[in-house]
């Protein structure tokens, strides 16, 4: 039914995020049919190789030794051999490495073919109920706190919903940065262990999702999607108290003045301007003697 795999032909496979039953019938044909393949983890992927029965030879291609990697495997394809690249789990490139030898392979017009398969960004949003006809993929936010700040505050401005990984031992505070940077209704889906035994699904308000047991102590892998509330909606669910002690946070060490902190408020609860102008306005008026 399928030809067998080309000479110089590289292959871009993807492979399970958890359970090693997710794999096409397609991919493990060209794994075993392939005279190499470039693993990130050869221990991780040797466990998917030995539960399939390959035998195919791998040799390592991770983020610290691709450029060094690259002559070899260049040299490989130039042969006529046909080689696949495979990451820790799901779909090569998305976070992971693989990138220069692609860019490579075909600078030099070796054909590079796609094996679709498992990821861990489709299956998030399938599993979140977000609609999902639009999204952006960020990987995974900065480490250092300064850039992941910003990072939040970037993500938090899309108008479609925003996928990303985090590790365990930094969901928390990355989170808890996010609430500032959107406000406590915005809604956030964050999946743990997709497709795995420990598999879980936790979504709604960034105020709650914080506080939740799966994030205070984190255990596994974490795909989290942010979610955009409608406009109109956000406005009517909106208290003006929610509005007025958000500018009255983001006001009391000065960071902001009183325009640029009217509109950072209206941006995170995504109503207008004018909307935390009358909030104020209205407490204003009620603090004034009669």
């Amino acid at each position: 039914m399928f030809p067998r795999p080309a000479p110089g032909r590289l292959y871009v496979v993807a492979t399970p995020i958890g359970n090693l039953e997710d794999i096409t019938v397609r991919a493990l044909r060209v794994l075993r049919e392939v005279r190499v393949i470039a693993a990130e983890d050869t221990r991780r992927t040797s466990r998917l190789l030995a539960h399939a029965g390959i035998e195919t030879p791998m040799v390592s291609l991770h983020a610290h030794n691709e450029v060094a990697r690259l002559p070899a495997l260049l040299e490989r394809l130039r042969a006529g051999e046909p080689v696949a690249l495979v990451t820790d789990a799901g779909t090569p490139l998305l976070s992971d490495p693989g990138d220069h030898l692609i860019r490579a392979a075909l600078d030099e017009g070796i054909a590079v073919e796609p094996v679709p398969g498992a990821s861990a960004v489709l299956a998030a949003l399938t599993m979140s109920g977000v609609p999902s006809s639009q999204f952006t993929f960020l990987g995974f936010p900065p480490v250092k706190m300064g850039p992941r700040r910003r990072w939040c505050e970037e993500a938090a401005a899309y108008r479609h919903p925003v996928v990303f990984f985090e590790a365990p031992h930094r969901i928390r505070q990355t989170l808890e940065v996010l609430l500032e940077s959107t406000g406590p209704t915005r809604r956030v889906a964050v999946c743990r262990e997709i497709t795995k035994k420990h598999e879980e699904l936790i979504r709604g308000p960034l105020a709650e999702v914080v506080a939740h047991g799966a994030v205070v102590d984190p255990v596994g892998e974490f795909t989290c999607v942010i979610e955009v509330p409608d406009v109109a909606d956000a406005t009517m669910q909106v208290g003006e108290t929610d509005l007025v002690s958000e500018f009255d946070r983001i006001t009391e060490n000065g960071t902001f003045e009183r325009r640029a902190a009217m509109s950072e408020v209206a941006r995170r609860f995504h109503v207008r301007t004018r909307d935390v102008f009358d909030a104020l306005e209205r407490r204003k008026q009620s603090a004034e003697p009669s």
